[in-house]
């Protein structure tokens, strides 16, 4: 019988995991094992996840789960989409790009958005209509915020918004698009405002290729290019200009939780593919688990992968009782995913040959790991926030 990744390591559901997020976990793997599964290798082959799967999300009540029911969704907390996005990766389709669209894109509009806005985008999201992107990083300025050129000049009753941006995830599907944009360029961090653009009512905007990565190829992750694109000032997120940077910052403690906590649910699966497998694999007359090196370094990983599972629930926990800090955060986002990598790295050395063949679902895990450390701001300036509070 195959190990369960959520049972690999044997921790008690933590105490705001109730029966109606239990009902969500069993929902959310069907769902994912029926819907998503059995199309996944043609998703990573075309590098990009069909709407219909995104539609079928919505029906299904795992898009915008904890957006307010007056506004489409179902009304739950970021426990709901934990549940939801470690789903995705205990069933290994970690390309689904529905976690950034669930719990990064709609709480900007659900927390900064005016009533009108909310109204306007959160139920389309909700539904798979709108699919949705945040466009930050620019070809000049990644984890430094500050350093965004993108413009946004006031033209009597619209913006117009000149520039580019780049690895910007679900950028092929995205009709939705918070872009990150500099309302005054002389005003540095204060002259930063984020603006929503619906691509499909708009002319200037253009997407560029859908770039080529290492891993999570099932996700689309583009360039876009905004020339003179023109949208009503209604599209400003916010009340005034030059809110953006705060915005972002009040933001990024939940994009950085929702990292750690896909990590450890593909550590959890990694773990529980290769104890299956070192269970079966014969290697001089006795299985692989069977070798003292297996077992000290299973141990030392599930020791490791226990102690991480812990501090995420912990996080997870605080952050439902709004206390979780951006320094625990970002603890949370570089631990988790320096973790990540390793249990890849240590678990497909155990598969031996087997794990560096394409087949093997421990070599995808191992190269889509690998972003985890550099997006939502990249590990050593999550070390860097860290230390300011020292």
């Amino acid at each position: 019988m195959a190990t369960l990744p959520s049972q690999v390591l044997g921790v008690p559901q933590p105490e705001w995991m109730s029966d109606d997020l239990t009902m969500l976990e069993d929902m959310a793997n069907r769902f994912m094992e029926e819907e998503i599964a059995p199309n996944y290798e043609r998703y990573e082959s075309q590098e990009i996840v069909d709407r219909e799967a995104w539609e079928k999300a919505g029906s299904a009540g795992l898009l915008c789960a904890s957006v307010p029911q007056e506004y489409g969704g179902v009304g739950g907390t970021y426990a709901h989409e934990a549940i939801i996005t470690e789903a995705i990766g205990h069933v290994g389709v970690d390309g689904f790009g529905i976690a950034l669209h669930n719990a990064i894109v709609a709480p900007y509009i659900l927390h900064h958005g005016s009533e009108e806005q909310k109204q306007k985008w959160l139920p389309r999201l909700a539904t798979g209509e709108l699919i949705g992107a945040i466009a930050m990083t620019e070809p000049g300025a990644g984890s430094d915020l500050q350093g965004v050129k993108t413009t946004a000049r006031k033209d009597g009753n619209h913006y117009v918004i000149n520039g580019s941006k780049t690895f910007i995830t679900n950028g092929q599907n995205a009709n939705l698009v918070i872009v990150v944009v500099k309302t005054d360029p002389a005003a540095g961090a204060k002259g930063t405002s984020l603006m929503v653009i619906e691509t499909d009512e708009v002319d200037g905007f253009e997407r560029g290729r859908n770039l080529d990565k290492i891993g999570l190829k099932a996700n689309d992750t583009s360039e876009l290019f905004f020339n003179d694109v023109r949208i009503p000032t209604s599209n400003l997120l916010g009340t005034e200009e030059g809110q953006g940077f705060i915005q972002l910052m009040t933001e990024l403690p939940q994009e950085r939780l929702l990292i750690a906590n896909q990590a450890i649910s593909m550590i959890e699966r990694a773990l529980a593919l290769t104890v299956d497998y070192v269970r079966e694999r014969k290697a001089f007359g006795k299985t692989v688990l069977d070798f003292q090196n297996t077992q000290f370094k299973l141990a030392e990983l599930k020791s490791e992968a226990t102690m991480a599972r812990v501090f995420v629930n912990h996080c997870v926990e605080q952050h439902l009782k709004g206390e979780l800090t951006p320094t625990t955060a970002s603890m949370a986002k570089y631990m988790l995913t320096d973790l990540q990598c390793k249990v890849m790295d240590e678990c497909l050395q155990l598969h031996g040959g087997y794990g560096y063949m394409n087949e093997y679902p421990i070599a995808r895990m191992f190269r889509d790991a690998r972003v985890q450390r550099i997006y939502g701001g990249t590990n050593e300036i999550m070390k860097l926030l860290i230390a300011r509070s020292l």
